[in-house]
C-alpha cells in the first residue's frame, strides 16, 4: 500500500511542482525500493517455504527461486574463533598476551544478564521466536525503509553469527581478501546466509548461538568478543557489566567506529539510550532501572590491549625468548606461518618457569646498576634452578621499544643468537666470559685425579710455539693436525696477571680463587686438552653467536675469549651446584589451549656431566672467592648469610665483566659491560652511575648487582651447605716451597677505582 500511494501521489496544492531532476531522482529511488521490495518478498517467501512446509508461493519465479535456495550449501563449520594466547609466570602472573584479534572466550554463564538482554533487544528482539530467519523482521525493515524512517536491517542474530563465522574462517586461513562486507553482499550472498542460519538453528540451541555471537562479534580494534570489550572499555569482566555499560556495548556492534565512546561519546550515549529504551519497551528492565541508567555518563575506564612482548607486564625479554621457542618448534605447526597462527590465534595458555618474585627483584637491580646510563652500558641478570634447569629470572637494563632517555634494544642479552638448529633466538650472541671460564679447567684438573691443593708454577709467563701441550684427540677439534697440536697448540709470550705479586709457585686452589691467569695455564700444561674440551662440552658451554663448540685447543679460550650467553654460563655453574648433574635449561612448563588440549612443553632433562667429587671440589674452592679471593671486595657480604660459591670474570679490555655465583637452590649470572658492540668498547676511563673507573672489573659493578639481588631472593629457594670434597682431594702432593705461606695473601691494590685495565682476562 505504501508503494501504491507513492506512485500515485500528486503535487500538493500551494507547493512548487517537482522538476525533471527531482522526478529523475524519485524514479531512481523508486526502482531501488522496488528491487529491494521484490528481493525481500522472495526471500520471505522462500524462508516461509523452508520453515513451514506447504506455505510456498505459487508461480514460476517462486518455484525457480525455491529451487535455487534449496541448492545452496547448508553446512557451516563453526570452529572456535581466533583467541588470545596468554603467557604466565610459574606463579600465575600474566607476562604478556599475543593476539591477531584480542579475544577471550567466556561461557554464557560468565556474562552479565544485562548484555544478553541488551544485545537481543537491539539486534533481534524475536531471537527466541524465529528459526534463524525472521520474515516479520524482513517485512518490518522493508516497511520502515520505504517510509523513510531510516535504513533498517533485517538480519537476525543467527545470520550475523553466520556472517562472523564465515569472516573469521577466511581471515584465520589468510584469505581475508575474500571477505564480503555487509554493503557488498548480493542477493545470492544473503540467501546463502539465510540458509546457513536456518541449518545452524537445527544444530545448536539459542543459548549456544548467543554465546557464540557474543564471543565473536567485533567491538573495537582492540576488542573482539564481549569479554575483551568489557576489559578494554570498562576494565571489568563480561560477568560484572552494569546495565548502562552493557547497553553501551550492545549498541556499539552496529557501527564500532561511529559509536566508539572514546572518540564519539555523544553518538555512543544516544545509541546506548536507544538500547535502554528498547529494553524497557520489551519488558527487560523496569522504569526505575531505565531512569537510573540514562542518567549516567559514558564513564569509560579504558585498559588498552597490550600486544606481544613489547606490551609485556613483566619480563619482555624472557617473553621474547619464550615466543621464539614456540615459533621454532615443529610441534606447533609444520612451518613458521602455521606456528605464528597457533601463537597469535590459538588461544594458548603458556605457563613458564619464571618466578615473578625473582623477576621483579632482578629488574630493579639491573635498572639501578648503571643509573641514568646515557652511555648505554648493558646490565643483565639470569637465574636458573640447579636440579631442574628451570629459568627463574631474566632481566636487563633496557626497554623493548624506544622511549625518551631510555636504552632500547630488542636483543636479549641473556640468550644465544641462534639455537642448535640455526633458528633465530633474537639474542645478543654472548659476551667474553673472562675468568669465569677458569673453573672448568680446574674441574678437569680434579677429574684427572690431581689434588685441589697441589702446587703449580704460576711464575711461568711464556709458552712458545713449540711447547708440548698434550692433546690426544688430534683430528677431532679445530684446524690443526695431530702433529701440529703435539708440537704446540698455540703460543703466548707475555702471559699477564692482574697484579704483579702473583708470578710464583702456588697451590692450584689458591690460584683459582684469586683468579691468577698463570696458574690456570700452569694447570692446563699438565692436562690433556681433549679432556678440558670434554669438560666444557659436558656443562653445556658453547659460542653464543653460532652455537658452535668452544675450541679449547685455542689457548685464549682458557681465559674466556669466545662469547658465551649468560643463561648458559649460569647453567654451567648450576651443574656444580647440582653435584655434577647437568640439566637442560627450560622456560616453558605447560601449554594448553582453550579446549584443554595439551601441547608439547619442556620437561626437566638432567644427566651426569661431572663426577660428584669433582663438583664438590670446585664448590669448595669457589666459596673462597668471596671470602678471601677475587670477590672479597664485593659488597654486601653474601657469604656470611648463606652457603654460596662464585667466580669473577673480566675480558681483556674490561668491556665485559661478570660474577657468576650460586647456592644449592639458585645459580645466577650477573653481567655488566658493552652489550651491543661485541665488547669492542673498552670499559676503561669511564664514569658509570657517578663513579669514575680506570678499568671496571667483575667485582665492581656486576658483583654488587649479583650480591644485592641474591640477598633478596636466595631465601625463596633455601640453600643447603655444599657437601665437602673427599679427603683424598685435599692432600698435598709435595711440601710447599719455603716461605710461600708467609707471602701476602690476595689484597685489593691501592686505589682500585683507578687501577690499570685487567690484562688477559683476570
Amino acid at each position: 500500500m505504501a508503494l501504491r500511494r507513492l506512485t500515485q501521489s500528486r503535487p500538493t496544492p500551494g507547493k512548487q511542482t517537482l522538476g525533471k531532476r527531482t522526478f529523475s531522482r524519485l524514479g531512481a529511488a523508486f526502482l531501488g525500493l522496488l528491487g529491494y521490495f521484490t528481493v525481500s518478498v522472495i526471500c520471505g517467501v522462500l524462508v516461509a517455504g523452508l520453515v513451514v512446509p506447504g506455505i510456498a508461493a505459487a508461480g514460476v519465479a517462486g518455484r525457480n527461486s525455491i529451487t535455487f535456495f534449496n541448492q545452496l550449501p547448508s553446512a557451516l563449520t563453526v570452529d572456535p574463533p581466533s583467541q588470545s594466547t596468554k603467557v604466565l609466570t610459574a606463579d600465575g602472573k600474566l607476562i604478556a598476551t599475543f593476539y591477531a584479534e584480542n579475544r577471550v572466550r567466556v561461557g554464557l554463564d560468565q556474562m552479565s544478564p544485562y548484555i544478553k538482554d541488551a544485545i537481543v533487544a537491539v539486534e533481534d528482539r524475536r531471537f527466541y521466536e524465529h528459526a534463524g530467519v525472521d520474515p516479520q523482521g524482513i517485512l518490518r525493515a522493508l516497511s520502515s525503509n520505504l517510509r523513510g524512517d531510516g535504513r533498517q536491517g533485517a538480519s537476525t542474530l543467527t545470520q550475523q553469527y553466520v556472517a562472523n563465522v564465515v569472516t573469521e574462517s577466511l581471515v584465520s586461513s589468510d584469505r581475508g581478501d575474500e571477505v564480503i562486507r555487509s554493503g557488498q553482499k548480493t542477493v545470492g550472498d544473503k540467501l546463502r546466509e539465510m540458509k546457513l542460519a536456518i541449518e545452524l538453528e537445527k544444530k545448536y540451541s539459542k543459548d549456544q548461538i548467543l554465546e557464540g555471537y557474543l564471543n565473536i562479534v567485533f567491538f573495537n580494534r582492540d576488542a573482539y568478543g564481549i569479554e575483551a570489550a568489557s576489559r578494554y572499555f570498562f576494565s571489568t569482566t563480561a560477568k560484572d557489566l552494569t546495565l548502562p555499560q552493557a547497553a553501551l556495548l550492545a549498541g556499539l556492534v552496529n557501527s564500532p567506529s561511529f559509536y566508539d565512546p572514546a572518540i564519539h561519546p555523544e553518538n555512543s550515549l544516544r545509541r546506548r539510550d536507544e538500547v535502554l529504551a528498547r529494553m524497557l519497551s520489551q519488558g527487560k528492565i523496569l522504569q526505575a532501572e531505565y531512569d537510573a541508567a540514562v542518567a549516567t555518563g559514558v564513564d569509560l575506564k579504558i585498559t588498552p590491549g597490550n600486544q606481544g612482548c613489547a606490551g609485556a607486564n613483566i619480563a619482555p625479554y624472557f617473553c621474547d625468548y619464550v615466543s621464539h621457542l614456540i615459533l621454532n618448534n615443529p610441534a606447533y605447526g609444520v612451518d613458521l606461518t602455521s606456528r605464528q597462527k597457533k601463537l597469535y590465534r590459538g588461544g594458548l595458555t603458556i605457563t613458564t618457569t619464571l618466578d615473578s618474585r625473582l623477576q621483579r627483584a632482578a629488574q630493579v637491580q639491573v635498572d639501578a646498576t648503571a643509573g641514568a646510563n646515557t652511555d648505554k652500558w648493558g646490565a643483565s641478570l639470569v637465574s636458573i634452578a640447579p636440579g631442574s634447569g628451570r629459568i627463574l629470572a631474566m632481566a636487563q637494563n633496557t626497554v623493548f621499544l624506544p622511549q625518551p632517555g631510555k636504552f632500547d634494544t630488542q636483543l636479549n642479552f641473556n640468550v644465544d643468537s641462534k639455537d642448535a638448529d640455526g633458528n633465530d633466538l633474537n639474542g645478543a650472541g654472548g659476551f667474553q666470559p673472562g675468568s669465569t671460564m677458569k673453573p672448568f679447567t680446574f674441574a678437569e684438573w680434579l677429574n684427572a685425579g690431581k689434588p685441589l691443593t697441589a702446587r703449580v708454577d704460576a711464575s711461568r709467563r711464556t709458552y712458545p710455539l713449540g711447547f708440548r701441550w698434550k692433546s690426544s684427540c688430534g683430528k677431532v677439534l679445530g684446524a690443526y693436525s695431530t702433529a701440529q697440536r703435539l708440537a704446540g697448540l698455540d703460543a703466548t709470550d707475555d702471559l699477564q696477571n692482574n697484579d704483579a705479586g702473583y708470578y710464583r709457585p702456588m697451590p692450584i686452589n689458591y690460584g683459582l680463587y684469586n683468579s691468577i691467569n698463570t696458574a690456570t695455564f700452569a694447570s692446563a700444561a699438565q692436562l690433556d686438552f681433549c679432556n678440558i674440551q670434554k669438560m666444557v662440552d659436558a656443562v653445556g658451554l658453547h659460542s653464543g653467536l653460532d652455537n658452535a663448540r668452544i675450541n679449547m685447543h685455542q689457548l685464549g679460550n682458557l681465559l674466556g675469549a669466545i662469547g658465551v650467553a649468560p643463561l648458559h654460563l649460569a647453567n654451567a655453574f648450576a651443574t656444580f651446584a647440582n653435584d655434577g648433574k647437568y640439566c637442560t635449561p627450560m622456560a616453558i612448563a605447560k601449554v594448553t589451549d582453550a579446549t584443554g588440549q595439551v601441547f608439547p612443553a619442556e620437561t626437566t632433562n638432567c644427566h651426569r656431566a661431572v663426577k660428584p667429587e669433582v663438583a664438590r671440589g670446585v664448590n669448595s674452592v669457589l666459596q673462597d672467592v668471596l671470602k678471601r679471593g677475587s670477590g672479597v671486595y664485593i659488597k654486601p657480604k653474601v657469604h656470611t648469610t648463606f652457603p654460596v660459591a662464585a667466580k669473577t670474570g673480566t675480558s681483556n679490555n674490561n668491556g665485559a665483566t661478570w660474577v657468576v655465583g650460586y647456592t644449592s637452590g639458585i645459580a645466577t649470572a650477573s653481567f655488566f659491560g658493552d652489550a651491543l658492540e661485541g665488547q669492542k668498547r673498552p670499559g676503561q676511563n669511564v664514569t658509570i652511575n657517578g663513579n669514575f673507573y680506570k678499568g671496571i672489573d667483575g667485582y665492581m659493578l656486576a658483583g654488587p648487582q649479583w650480591a644485592s639481588y641474591m640477598l633478596q631472593v636466595a631465601g625463596y629457594y633455601p640453600a643447603a651447605p655444599f657437601p665437602p670434597p673427599p679427603a683424598s682431594m685435599t692432600r698435598q702432593q709435595s711440601p710447599p716451597p719455603p716461605g710461600w705461606v708467609t707471602r701476602q695473601p690476595f689484597t685489593q691494590p691501592p686505589g682500585w677505582m683507578t687501577q690499570q685495565p685487567c690484562p688477559a682476562g683476570c
